[in-house]
């Protein structure tokens, strides 16, 4: 694995990366669609994916011809989500023990989403971990969302460093390219839900965000 020069500060994706909330979401694609008489398939999956929430709805509309606006899908999917985020949200693999040995480094970190802002409140405060990070870039703060680079290219110059000083931790094909094309040292860390997808321009592929090749690029241990 080839460092250029030191990475000075790590930008999380949330959606899948941070939390399970990816295989949360495909719970409530799956049930948005059975009550319109459609299934979830994973090749719409792969489109949706990593896309701010209007953009995902709208496509999800286009593929099966809803007679429906990403507005009331948006309504119909908190619903949803209210019910099952208080007893399945959970924090995926490593991340605890990332987010400690980043604050012991006095590292800067922040989050790059494309969720609701309202939203990722409501998944942090769960764990009051907000204040952990300097910031947090939401699909509200950008005019173009991933796989455009702009929330990333946000990110590293509110952090104050260059993009390519930046480990990007991405677990989609979209959130991906968004971090490659800024120029950021893109990390994938792909769940289940993202085995297959194409990471063209990441430096590594990891396992889980345990993965010591994260903490090697950093320098840390």
């Amino acid at each position: 694995m080839t460092i250029p020069e030191p990475l000075r500060a790590v930008v999380f994706d949330l959606d899948g990366l941070m939390f399970n909330t990816e295989a949360l979401y495909h719970d409530v694609g799956a049930e948005l669609l059975r009550r319109r008489g459609h299934q979830l398939t994973q090749e719409l999956l792969n489109q949706m994916m990593g896309r701010p929430s209007p953009i995902a709805l709208r496509i999800m509309i286009d593929w099966h011809s809803l007679d429906a606006t990403p507005e009331q899908l948006q309504r119909e999917t908190d619903e949803i989500f209210h019910e099952i985020l208080a007893t399945r949200l959970a924090p995926m693999p490593g991340l605890e023990r990332l987010l400690e040995t980043l604050e012991r480094a006095d590292r800067p970190k922040a989050i790059a989403t494309s969720s609701r802002r309202s939203f990722v409140a409501n998944v942090l405060g769960r764990y009051g971990w907000e204040p952990r990070f300097q910031f947090i870039l939401t699909a509200e703060d950008v005019t173009h969302g991933k796989p455009h680079p702009e929330i990333y290219l946000t990110a590293a110059d509110r952090l104050g460093v260059a993009p390519h000083q930046t480990l990007v931790l991405e677990d989609s094909q979209n959130g991906c390219r968004a971090a490659v094309a800024a120029g950021a040292y893109a990390v994938a860390v792909p769940g289940d839900h993202s085995r297959h997808h194409d990471f063209t321009g990441a430096r590594h592929i990891a396992n889980t965000l345990a993965d010591p090749h994260i903490y090697a690029a950093l320098g840390l241990h």
